[in-house]
């Protein structure tokens, strides 16, 4: 079965997904080899970024993503990506305002052929995501 998602448009999707507050949890996959490394956590299996992602979603708010530089490339099942990325959001809880200029990168796994691993989500899920935010050194 050949998937008719490309991973690129999956890309683009989370990225509206986090603008728009909806839940970012099927986006990866639910396996203990997860992993999930964002500017302030390291998150291990996907019970445990399923966890934190659902967490971020409901602390935070208004969120601004600026792509400038998406790589894609797809290969036999998987997908490596790249981006900058200038991003912002709002903690609900104390109303602060955060923005970073980042940089992402990661390999999502094509997951047509077995949708009873999806949990609902996009044929390319990611298997692997690491979000920074480089500092002058």
């Amino acid at each position: 079965m050949v998937s008719t998602e490309r991973a690129a448009a999956v890309v683009r999707e989370y990225y509206d997904a986090l603008r728009d507050g909806a839940p970012l949890e099927p986006y990866f996959l639910r396996d203990e080899s997860t992993v999930k490394f964002g500017i302030s956590d390291s998150l291990f299996g996907g019970a445990d970024v399923a966890t934190a992602l659902a967490e971020q979603t409901e602390t935070t708010d208004n969120w601004t993503i600026e792509s400038r530089h998406l790589v894609v490339t797809e290969r036999n099942g998987f997908a490596t990506f790249a981006d900058e990325v200038t991003m912002a959001w709002t903690d609900t809880d104390g109303g602060d305002r955060n923005r970073f200029d980042s940089r992402w990168s990661g390999t999502l796994i094509d997951r047509s052929a077995d949708a009873s691993g999806r949990n609902g989500g996009p044929n390319w899920q990611f298997a692997q995501m690491h979000v920074s935010a480089p500092h002058e050194l």
